[in-house]
């Protein structure tokens, strides 16, 4: 394998860009999980898994396409859904279509949990990220994490289902 150049340093503008990023990368994941463990007695993690389930058809995925979802090792995946089984909220069962396989399925209890814990969530979310930013900042704000994403891995994350009316990608205030 050739020597690869070695990169500059960064400086200026770029440190600060990189410092600006890395500062919300380590901020926001603890403001998040502070918020949902106050008022509901969840992780963020735990609020993603119950949020990627309602999202399904039936409220149900396979723990791997789950564990895909969540960028996360189907032991630390396991574990997570433990914890929500534990509360009644998920069920899991072998898949019918193929044993090989577990599905994880939102109780109707793990329903309404997740309804509870979304306003606070949502109100959090608005506080700490759109809130702060204009429409035209939000848009290039989602342009900018989805390149840096295609960057890490070519593959799409979770995306949100397309809601009737919104073209996907939501309306212009």
């Amino acid at each position: 394998m050739p020597d690869s150049p070695t990169p500059p340093p960064l400086t200026g503008e770029d440190l600060e860009t990189w410092s600006a990023l890395a500062t919300v990368l380590e901020w926001l994941p603890a403001a998040l999980d502070a918020q949902l463990q106050r008022d509901a007695g969840l992780t963020h993690f735990e609020y993603g898994v119950l949020y990627a389930l309602a999202s399904a058809p039936d409220r149900t995925l396979r723990m791997s396409v789950l564990a895909g979802y969540a960028n996360s090792s189907l032991s630390r995946l396991s574990r997570a859904v433990s914890r929500l089984e534990t509360r009644g909220w998920v069920v899991r069962a072998p898949d019918p279509a193929d044993g090989r396989y577990t599905l994880a399925t939102l109780t109707e209890q793990g329903r309404e949990a997740l309804d509870a814990a979304t306003p606070g969530h949502v109100a959090t979310v608005h506080r700490l990220v759109l809130d702060p930013l204009t429409r035209a900042q939000a848009r290039q704000l989602r342009g900018i994490s989805q390149r840096v994403a295609r960057a890490i891995r070519e593959e799409d994350g979770w995306r949100p289902p397309v809601q009737e009316g919104t073209g996907g990608g939501g309306t212009d205030k």
